[in-house]
């Protein structure tokens, strides 16, 4: 969907759902407990919003906007979680002329608790990343890329449990594949691992021996490639795992109208969502889970990020 007419989309349906709020189907009792999961992705250093003048989506997005309207969303809900699908750098002469460190700095005040690796953090090389790391108050999680052999060995996670009001959460990250994507010298011996297998056994770790409620997947492997069908994807690591709960996606720049639902390898329900690219939406989506922390519903909404929205 071209991003001039799905942000068109959005507002719409967001005016109708009476911004931020959002309700479930279900009576919520006294005893059941909601988890709030905001998410972005591709956010490609775009800290203020585009100008009037820009052609697709003129004033939109902007670092300052989703800030207050996060600020806005964790005074109304008691626990909320936000995180990130990779590509914060690059896109703007902020990243030409900082680096990465304001980006790091404004999502470390906004309360991120994790990301994972995009292509675009490596177009400083490893050195340029790890330069930036201190500026980061939130965790790198990469599952798929074994830094051993690098300066970045033992400063990324490949996995992160969070804890909210009793309400265990997995979290772990997938790269794309670097060869042909990102020049050999900017990421040295960073070995690339299947993202299937390793998402698998990260999956049985974090729900299995870990007892997580929920296991989220943050991913920068893209939604799909018509193209090249051969190519892991989202839509695959859907389909082809288990014990995944939600996959949170990027690198292609889909804009999603609402989350889809695909069908895992047990045949149990997996969700994938993405939010386009530049800060232009925050994704939403909300948990109804019951006393004994089963997901009892699933709410969602996609947020334009937009003068009047804050």
């Amino acid at each position: 969907m071209k991003r001039r007419d799905f942000i068109k989309t959005a507002a719409v349906a967001g005016a109708a759902l009476s911004l931020p709020e959002i309700t479930f189907a279900s009576v919520v009792s006294n005893t059941d407990k909601k988890l709030t999961v905001l998410h972005t992705n591709d956010q490609h250093s775009r800290i203020e919003p585009f100008p009037p003048t820009y052609t697709n989506n003129p004033n939109q997005g902007g670092f300052a906007r989703r800030a207050s309207l996060i600020e806005k969303i964790r005074k109304e809900e008691p626990n909320v979680l936000l995180i990130d699908s990779g590509d914060v750098f690059q896109g703007t002469p902020y990243f030409n002329f900082f680096g990465g460190e304001l980006e790091f700095k404004l999502m470390s005040k906004m309360g991120y608790e994790a990301s994972t690796m995009g292509n675009h953090e490596f177009d400083n090389g490893l050195e340029g990343f790890k330069k930036q790391l201190p500026h980061a108050k939130f965790d790198f999680l990469c599952s798929n890329y074994d830094f051993s052999n690098t300066i970045l060995e033992g400063l990324t996670r490949d996995h992160k449990i969070i804890n909210k009001e009793g309400i265990k959460i997995g979290l772990f990250g997938l790269g794309v594949e670097l060869e042909g994507l990102v020049d050999k010298k900017n990421y040295l011996e960073t070995l690339y691992l299947d993202p299937i297998e390793i998402a698998q056994d990260k999956a049985n770790m974090l729900k299995k021996e870990k007892k997580c409620d929920l296991v989220i997947c943050l991913s920068h492997i893209g939604y799909k490639y018509p193209v090249s069908p051969e190519k892991v994807c989202d839509v695959k690591l859907c389909q082809q795992t288990y014990n995944i709960d939600l996959v949170l996606g990027g690198h292609t720049h889909t804009f999603f109208r609402e989350p889809e639902k695909h069908i895992n390898k047990e045949g149990k329900e997996v969700l994938l969502n993405q939010v386009g690219w530049a800060g232009l939406l925050l994704g939403r989506i909300d948990y109804l889970f019951t006393k004994d922390n089963s997901i009892k519903e699933i709410a969602f909404q996609t947020i334009p990020i937009e003068s009047h929205t804050v």
